[in-house]
């Protein structure tokens, strides 16, 4: 293990660079370096305004500084796989954004890329690493609702700006690949398994995307998950967790704080769980730190993110044809 941070570069000058910028900047093991934009004006301009030391002109030209070990990707989704893969052959450890990719072939090709470069790549869902998201797994795990039956969530907000990338087909816009995919992750984290069968109902907009859209999942041993998403209805965000004897109820899934709770309904009585929390973006900093200076698997692992790519493409599919579909 090295006694140096790992130096970061931010691939893109991205809104949601603005959430990982304080945990890398408060993280002993991690230290923000550079920041790369499509103009060497507007990196200056970002590095300016973010105090970030250096500025590149080009993606590329920030994978070829060989002081950079660790590059954080936000560009738009049909970007993912390309520069994760392009920072990878440059010997470059990865977070990317979710979704890490919009196809099958795209995870396997970053996979292959990973195991030929000896880095780590992981998919930056940084509500897994949250003290809350583990302590509702426990819960489950632990019986405390019985057995498991059925999971809902949601993940919905108006998204006013109508040419933003995310209602664009070719940059990977949609609905479910922008929020959906949380609930879809998890409800697929909750069973550990993948679904077996799914089907899926959605409307879309005139540039053709899912901007509502609701599915379902049916996995091993009759567990249910039902999920809705969209761009077209006002900021909701939750989880339900029902089992044979009880339920939990988590009213901030996605986007957990310092302080949150988890309701359980046991008994026609609710209890309260505190859960102490951190700074949402700090775990997934810290995790690809211990990933790539202690050896620890990623918590999200490629594995993991195949899965939900398949699942994703799966729900798209049944409801493009209006059939289940069976994984």
């Amino acid at each position: 293990m090295t006694t140096q941070p790992l130096r970061w570069g931010l691939l893109s000058t991205a809104r949601i660079n603005r959430a990982l910028i304080p945990p890398l900047r408060s993280s002993k093991c991690n230290h923000l370096l550079a920041v790369a934009s499509r103009t060497k004006e507007q990196a200056d301009v970002y590095a300016r305004e973010w105090d970030i030391p250096r500025a590149f002109g080009s993606y590329q030209a920030m994978l070829d500084d060989p002081d950079i070990d660790v590059v954080y990707i936000s560009l738009p989704n049909s970007l993912h796989a390309e520069w994760t893969i392009n920072a990878a052959r440059a010997g470059k450890h990865v977070l990317c954004e979710k979704p890490l990719a919009l196809s099958i072939l795209e995870v396997e090709n970053i996979a292959a890329a990973k195991r030929e470069n000896n880095v780590v790549i992981a998919e930056a869902f940084m509500y897994r690493h949250h003290p809350q998201t583990l302590k509702a797994q426990e819960l489950v795990e632990g019986g405390v609702i019985g057995e498991l039956r059925l999971i809902r969530g949601c993940f919905t907000f108006n998204l006013t700006r109508e040419t933003d990338h995310h209602l664009d087909p070719a940059m990977g816009g949609g609905s479910l690949w922008d929020v959906g995919c949380y609930p879809v992750s998890f409800a697929r984290y909750l069973v550990r398994s993948e679904p077996l069968e799914v089907s899926a109902m959605q409307v879309t907009g005139p540039s053709g995307v899912d901007e509502v859209f609701a599915g379902q999942m049916q996995f091993a041993g009759n567990i249910l998950a039902q999920f809705d998403c969209g761009f077209r209805s006002p900021f909701r965000a939750q989880m339900e967790i029902v089992g044979s004897e009880g339920s939990l109820t988590i009213p901030t899934p996605f986007k957990p704080g310092r302080r949150e709770k988890i309701l359980l309904t046991h008994n026609g009585k609710v209890e309260t769980i505190r859960v102490p929390g951190q700074e949402l973006y700090l775990g997934e900093v810290e995790d690809m730190a211990d990933a790539i200076l202690l050896g620890k698997p990623p918590r999200v692992s490629l594995t993991e993110s195949r899965g939900n790519v398949a699942t994703i493409l799966a729900l798209l599919e049944s409801a493009r044809t209006k059939q289940a579909i069976w994984l």
